[in-house]
């Protein structure tokens, strides 16, 4: 007598889907993490290019305040009684601003500061919401 076999395919229970189910969670959390390192890197780069930016100006006002120092007045350096006033680029939006008084031999930095360069423009349309008219 031959033996027919009968062939079934897997049974799909529950701990089958559950596993299925963690797998594609697991997936979905590594490309989440994966967009999120690739984020602060970029994040993390433009900071660095920021802070590189910022003390380079602030070496090139060093050089300026050191060449005052020597009794020479520099290019860009305005002379108001005994205030000395120049400013050095960090980018394109932001300078770096420098004040500072001589007082015989002692110099006071009144300023150092890194302000924006963009022109502010106000915008004084204001969309408003009148109501309900009444009939």
């Amino acid at each position: 007598m031959s033996e027919r076999r009968r062939f079934s395919p897997p049974a799909m229970g529950g701990s089958s889907l559950l596993v299925i189910f963690a797998v594609l969670c697991l997936t979905l959390f590594a490309m989440l993490s994966l967009s999120t390192v690739q984020a602060d890197g970029r994040l993390s780069q433009t900071s660095a290019e920021a802070a590189q930016a910022y003390y380079a100006a602030d070496c090139r006002a060093e050089a300026v305040l050191a060449r005052l120092r020597q009794g020479q007045l520099p290019p860009g350096v305005q002379k108001n009684g005994d205030i000395y006033e120049y400013s050095c680029p960090i980018s394109d939006t932001q300078t770096l601003e420098v004040r500072v008084r001589v007082e015989g031999e002692n110099w006071t930095v009144l300023r150092w500061q890194a302000v924006s360069a963009a022109q502010w423009q106000a915008d004084e349309h204001l969309d408003l919401w009148e109501g309900i008219p009444l009939i």
